[in-house]
């Protein structure tokens, strides 16, 4: 982490850890959601018997939070996780804290020092008058020394405010201050669509900055949207792959021939279930649809009664209004396989094949049946080669 690393996401279970395999499955969900590291409570002894059981079978690394007891965090070493994120707001004493940095150290474990606004030392916060910018910072500041007095130095360090303001002028100051890797999050955001907001207004900020090397969006929502919502944002802002739909859509206008929000749904929900890694385009109209969305891999327009189907702003299909979203996923399919330029192709030989095809029957319809034949002679003797 840190350096030319990618950015990871991050989130928490909210199962009991004693709870071995409700907290392995959720873990699962939170790694198929796109979590790259899982964050665990080691609140009591049984929590950390129950990481001893859940690291080994772990699909991503495991970080144990400690809060308080300095001696659960010996105890989640010893369960084998992957890093521990400490509080300084609640271990405050000295020698406890280089304690486990030694252990720490012995195992080659990175520590997270997690400052939180909401359990600021209270000596900070008789200095500061709050929890402001200075004061968070100064705590991480002071853990540190610590740890690099016992010559410990892979750490990880959080600032986290809930007021977005404080949390960005906040890492703004550490990063001004320190070199090692950053965790960005509004602490506390709230439930969405509010702490979407809080969260990517403070960490898309800071990141656009080129500040933060992990990041969690802290919801009051199942874990599972954590992971989704941080994902999204590293893909929508170009610092991660993109690994599964991005569904782009006019927001609609008087202009619309459908109704784009149900159709833009219905796209959603069947595209979604495929997990194809690609952006796809719902338009409401067909006169700027397909210029508009040019840069999608693949999209619908809407006009009169049927779907213009484009790749790359090309247009390959026309279905009937009804047969959008069906056919929009079948074209998705076929992209995904076979790839742009290879669709694309296939398009317009289709496109050819439709136009001659129109021609002829064009000349049949005017009555020079002699002409059409000829016309099917000579395109047949280019096809042979003859």
């Amino acid at each position: 982490m840190g350096g030319g690393a990618p950015i990871t996401v991050q989130s928490m279970t909210t199962t009991k850890t004693a709870d071995v395999d409700g907290t392995l499955a959720q873990v699962y969900a939170l790694a198929g959601a796109g979590a790259d590291i899982v964050r665990i409570t080691c609140n009591e002894v049984e929590a950390a018997q129950g990481l001893a059981e859940i690291v080994p079978r772990s699909p991503v690394p495991i970080i144990a939070d400690i809060h308080y007891q300095y001696r659960l965090a010996l105890a989640a070493i010893e369960a084998g996780v992957q890093g521990l994120r400490l509080n300084p707001g609640n271990i405050r004493k000295e020698d406890q804290i280089k304690t486990v940095a030694r252990e720490a150290k012995d195992r080659g474990l990175p520590i997270r020092v997690g400052v939180n606004a909401g359990s600021l030392d209270k000596d900070l916060l008789e200095k500061h008058g709050g929890p402001i910018p200075k004061a968070l910072v100064e705590s991480a500041l002071i853990e540190i020394r610590y740890l690099e007095e016992v010559d410990f130095t892979d750490i990880k360090i959080s600032v986290k405010h809930s007021n977005v303001g404080s949390m960005v002028e906040s890492y703004r100051l550490l990063a001004d201050t320190v070199d090692y890797p950053l965790h960005l999050g509004v602490t506390e955001a709230g439930p969405p669509p509010a702490g979407l907001i809080k969260s990517v207004a403070g960490i898309a900020t800071l990141l656009n900055e080129g500040i933060g090397d992990t990041i969690r969006f802290s919801l009051t929502a199942d874990p599972v949207e954590e992971a989704k919502a941080g994902r999204q944002l590293l893909e929508f802002l170009g610092l991660r792959e993109r690994k599964g739909l991005d569904l782009i859509a006019c927001p609609s206008c008087g202009r619309a021939e459908v109704d784009v929000i149900e159709v833009a749904t219905r796209a959603q929900e069947v595209l979604e279930a495929e997990n194809l890694p690609i952006q796809v385009a719902v338009m409401g109209c067909v006169v700027n649809g397909p210029g508009e969305a040019r840069e999608a891999d693949i999209g619908i327009a809407a006009g009169r009664g049927r779907g213009h189907l484009f790749i790359k702003g090309q247009v390959v299909r026309v279905v009937p209004e009804e047969e959008m979203v069906a056919a929009l996923l079948e074209e998705a399919r076929r992209l995904v396989e076979e790839g742009v330029e290879a669709r694309l192709a296939d398009a317009d030989a289709g496109a050819a094949d439709a136009a001659e095809s129109d021609r002829l029957q064009l000349l049949e319809i005017k009555g020079d049946a002699n002409r059409a034949e000829e016309r099917r002679a000579a395109v047949a003797e280019v096809a042979t080669g003859d």
